[in-house]
């Protein structure tokens, strides 16, 4: 059986093939948070690549075996959560997690229901839908992911917060992948705001739609950009490193929204990334908000129209 530590090495791998954002983000924790956070990472990454048919986020492709994709997924992760040695690094970083931190089952089960929506061709009809969807595939994550920075599972104002990052990541991501999405035949831009914009099934990355789906576009990132200010009032919570972390992936993460937004018609003639120097300066500018933010993230309620799952 591999050790913990081949493990983490693995996972640290993985995070450093899957997300250049994430992986810079996760050097501010503390070793046992960074560990632990590489270590879901993992898992999230293996369980979007199988789902999808890509490696560590890149290739997607159309597959024609979902569903056993999906059980194959499903019964790796049941192995993990009741402590059984999977043989697999992705799935048998689950399990250390999960045992470290009395991470909550049904977290894990609800990321896989959102690769189960994915599965069967679903596409969100309303806004409410569209929430649904990112929670599943990234709201659950946020929570996952403060249980692993320590914040109790029972503690449900924190995780609404924590919630609420993930859901400004998705959000952004959307915006940024629609061109991407397409290609393999997806689409997360709710219908009703389609037809809305009056922009035929199908039809919205043809040339004559692109200016009426750029507006789409900064909706998303909008929607994004509200649920990062919420995500940042439950910093407090967090130990300084968390929180520097956190509030670091904020800034690197919004700043993929409101690059699709500034660059309107063009959004999608080049993938949006952020740029190594960029990173640098919200990872600084980051370390200050982090020592400051228990004055400028004051508790305040929580005003965004929507309940996270659970609660």
């Amino acid at each position: 059986m591999p050790s913990r530590d081949a493990i983490v090495a693995t996972a640290q791998e993985s995070i450093a093939r899957g997300s250049k954002s994430f992986a810079a983000a996760s050097k501010l924790f503390d070793r046992q948070t960074r560990e632990r956070a590489w270590l879901l990472y993992a898992w999230c990454r293996a369980c979007d690549d199988i789902a999808d048919g890509q490696d560590h986020g890149h290739g997607m492709s159309v597959v024609e075996d979902a569903p056993a994709r999906l059980a194959q997924v499903s019964a790796m992760t049941e192995a993990a959560l009741k402590g059984e040695i999977v043989g697999d690094p992705a799935f048998d970083a689950l399990r250390i997690v999960a045992a470290e931190t009395r991470m909550p089952p049904e977290f894990a089960r609800d990321l896989i229901a959102g690769f189960a929506l994915d599965a069967r061709d679903w596409r969100p009809r309303s806004e409410a839908d569209l929430y649904k969807y990112c929670y599943h595939v990234a709201g659950v994550v946020g929570c996952m992911m403060a249980v692993a920075m320590g914040v109790s599972p029972d503690d449900a104002a924190t995780l609404d917060r924590a919630c609420d990052l993930g859901m400004a990541f998705q959000l952004s991501n959307i915006a940024r992948d629609i061109e991407e999405d397409d290609r393999v035949g997806r689409c997360y831009v709710p219908e009703e705001w389609l037809v809305e914009m009056d922009i035929p099934p199908g039809q919205h990355m043809k040339p004559p739609f692109r200016s009426r789906l750029s507006v789409l576009a900064r909706r998303l990132a909008e929607r994004s950009a509200e649920f990062e200010a919420s995500a940042r009032i439950g910093t407090p919570a967090l130990p300084f490193r968390s929180a520097w972390a956190v509030l670091s992936a904020a800034d690197i993460y919004g700043a993929i929204g409101r690059t699709v937004a500034e660059r309107g018609d063009h959004a999608w003639d080049h993938r949006v990334t952020t740029s190594k120097l960029d990173k640098l300066k919200f990872i600084a500018r980051s370390a200050v908000a982090a020592a400051e933010r228990r004055r400028r993230y004051p508790p305040e309620p929580r005003t965004i129209a929507w309940v996270r799952p659970g609660r």
